[in-house]
C-alpha cells in the first residue's frame, strides 16, 4: 500500500477514535498492524498526528475557551474553577506519565494488549450503563475538587493501549454521579493539555527518529485528523445523550473479538 493511503487512512482513524470511546491509540496499532506495517515503527507517526484532533475541540469551543482566558483576567470565580479543574484532573497523567513512560511505550506495538482492553472495555461499559444513576451536574465550572481528581486518576487507565482515553474520563465521571454531557465536555477540555502533554513528551524524546521527509505525511495526518474529529465531536453529544455508550460498548467487544481471531489465525 502506497504511503499517502496509509498517512490518510490513519489520520482518519485518529479523528474518529480520539473523542469516542473506543481506544484512539489501540485501533491505529490495530490498523498498522492489518494493512501491513509494523506498529512500532510507526508509534511516533500516530502520537505526532494528535494536534490536529486536539484542534478539533479548540476550534469547536473556541467560545468557552476564550470566555475562561477573559474571565481569568477578571478574576471570574467560574473561569478560575474551570481552569482549576481541567489542572487537578490533568496531573495524575503527568506523574504517571512521567514515571513509567518507557512501560507504557513497550505495550504500543502490542496488539494482543489492545484487542483484549478493548473487550474488558467493552464489557464494563454495559455494567456500568445499567448500575450508574447520574444527576446534571451544570457543567465542568461546578464539579468539586474531588470529582476532578477522581476523573484524573482514572484516566490514567487509558495509558494501556485499548482502554480508551474518553472513555475512561466519561465512564469515570458518570459513575460519580456527572451527567453525561458535562462527563463528554470534560473528556474533551481534558484532552487539549492530555495529548498536548504527550505529544510534546513524545516527539522531545524520538525526535531524531522522524525522518525530514516524514514530517509531510505528519503534517497531512494531522489536518485529516483535524476535519474528521472537527465532524464526530459535533455528532457524540447527540448519540450518547439519546442511545448513551452501549453502542460503542458492542462494538468495542466485536471489534476486540474480531482482533484477537486475526491476531490468532495470521
Amino acid at each position: 500500500m502506497p504511503i499517502l493511503w496509509l498517512v490518510i487512512i490513519l489520520g482518519i482513524v485518529e479523528g474518529v477514535t480520539e473523542y469516542l470511546p473506543v481506544s484512539s491509540t489501540g485501533h491505529l496499532i490495530l490498523a498498522t498492524e492489518l494493512l501491513g506495517f509494523k506498529a512500532d515503527e510507526w508509534a511516533v507517526f500516530n502520537i505526532a498526528i494528535q494536534p490536529g484532533a486536539i484542534l478539533a475541540v479548540v476550534v469547536l469551543y473556541w467560545r468557552t475557551f476564550w470566555e475562561v482566558i477573559v474571565g481569568m483576567f477578571e478574576r471570574s470565580p467560574s473561569a478560575w474553577a474551570f481552569v482549576r479543574n481541567v489542572t487537578v484532573a490533568f496531573v495524575p497523567a503527568v506523574i504517571l506519565g512521567l514515571a513509567f513512560g518507557d512501560s507504557i511505550e513497550l505495550m504500543l506495538a502490542n496488539a494482543v494488549i489492545v484487542a483484549w482492553a478493548l473487550i474488558i472495555g467493552g464489557i464494563a461499559i454495559l455494567v456500568l450503563e445499567r448500575v450508574i444513576r447520574t444527576t446534571d451536574s451544570g457543567g465542568v465550572a461546578n464539579l468539586s475538587l474531588r470529582q476532578s481528581a477522581i476523573i484524573g486518576i482514572v484516566q490514567c487507565l487509558a495509558m494501556i493501549p485499548g482502554v480508551s482515553r474518553s472513555g475512561a474520563t466519561i465512564l469515570g465521571a458518570m459513575s460519580i454521579g456527572i451527567d453525561r454531557k458535562t462527563a463528554a465536555e470534560f473528556s474533551f477540555f481534558l484532552a487539549v493539555p492530555t495529548l498536548t502533554g504527550a505529544t510534546v513528551l513524545q516527539l522531545f524524546k524520538h525526535w531524531d527518529q522522524i525522518p525530514a521527509a516524514q514530517l509531510q505525511w505528519i503534517g497531512l495526518g494531522s489536518l485529516v485528523s483535524f476535519v474528521v474529529a472537527w465532524i464526530v465531536v459535533k455528532a457524540f453529544l447527540a448519540i450518547i445523550t439519546r442511545y448513551g455508550f452501549a453502542p460503542f460498548a458492542w462494538y468495542r467487544i466485536a471489534a476486540g473479538t474480531a482482533a484477537l481471531v486475526w491476531l490468532t489465525l495470521r
